[in-house]
């Protein structure tokens, strides 16, 4: 688990950095995402001087990016407001958000029935791509959805039998709980029938054991995948992952970035205000800059 201070984290990039965590009550909006409320220019002088106080998101490592822009332009323009993220994937998320040790919880996942049976709900912000990554000496460059889950379910054990060289398969992927690997498996029908050689906890693992591993096959958020060196994207049944093929739905393996808040719950002043910022289209620009598509443009 981390906790990562967002104001740092955005000065490297978006790799977490400080370890501290200020947890407020959590609350919650029956908003759809579509709110008067505006941060930027459109958000009023004497309305950004009136917001103090903390925010505590918690959830998807996957969001890392996307939050962490958010979170740095929100304080800018609300210089006193502090938001903080917890990345502890999203399950973590989502049962913070219930029990209300955060303000808003991350899912790069929809909310199961039982979840939503205990009042929660999510409201989507962003479309991403989850990529199917090999390392860059593989020579494979495509696979289609029916291989993948061949490769993950291990019925395919070797690269000779996808196209590749003969080396066994090293097959990784994330945790129990965490959104990426709920998206992958629920897309490629693969769920509680997944083979691996490595189970990491985070999109940053992941795409580093792939890129050390001469023959493994990993899945990892686009946005984090994108433009890494040591790894190679797959296309996916000939479609390249780009925010073009994400947004018209042509390539497949993709999920929903969520915010989880409680219906029965009140969000704080400034935690109401962030959450009306994110799901605003003055958003749009900023959730582009991290590489995934936004919801509302």
């Amino acid at each position: 688990m981390r906790k990562v201070s967002l104001t740092k984290a955005m000065a490297v990039a978006g790799i977490a950095g400080c370890t501290m965590m200020m947890m407020v009550g959590c609350g919650s909006t029956s908003s759809s995402g579509s709110s008067d409320n505006k941060s930027g220019s459109a958000q009023t002088e004497e309305t950004a001087k009136n917001l103090s106080g903390s925010v505590s998101t918690n959830g998807s490592t996957s969001m890392e990016k996307v939050i962490g822009n958010l979170s740095e332009q929100f304080m800018q323009d609300n210089s006193g407001v502090k938001i903080t993220y917890d990345a502890t994937g999203s399950g973590t998320g989502v049962e913070s958000a219930s029990n209300g040790t955060c303000d808003i919880g991350l899912a790069s996942r929809d909310l199961k029935d039982d979840e939503k049976n205990k009042g929660l709900t999510q409201t989507t912000i962003a479309l991403d791509g989850i990529a199917i990554i090999v390392n860059k000496d593989n020579p494979v460059k495509d696979l289609s959805v029916n291989k993948i889950a061949d490769i993950y379910t291990g019925k395919i054990k070797n690269w000779k039998d996808a196209g590749g060289k003969d080396a066994e398969i090293s097959a990784i992927g994330r945790e129990a709980g965490s959104g990426t690997r709920d998206g992958f498996e629920t897309i490629t029908d693969t769920k509680d029938k997944c083979v691996l050689s490595q189970e990491l906890t985070s999109t940053g693992a992941v795409i580093e054991a792939v890129k050390n591993s001469p023959n493994a096959i990993g899945y990892a958020s686009f946005s984090d995948a994108e433009g890494k060196d040591g790894i190679t994207i797959l296309t996916v049944g000939g479609v390249k992952c780009s925010e073009d093929t994400i947004s018209d739905g042509t390539y497949k393996i993709q999920r929903d970035f969520n915010l989880i808040t409680k219906k029965d719950k009140k969000l704080s002043a400034q935690a109401q205000a962030f959450f009306d910022y994110m799901t605003s289209k003055d958003a749009a620009a900023i959730i582009e800059k991290a590489g995934v598509v936004p919801k509302n443009k």
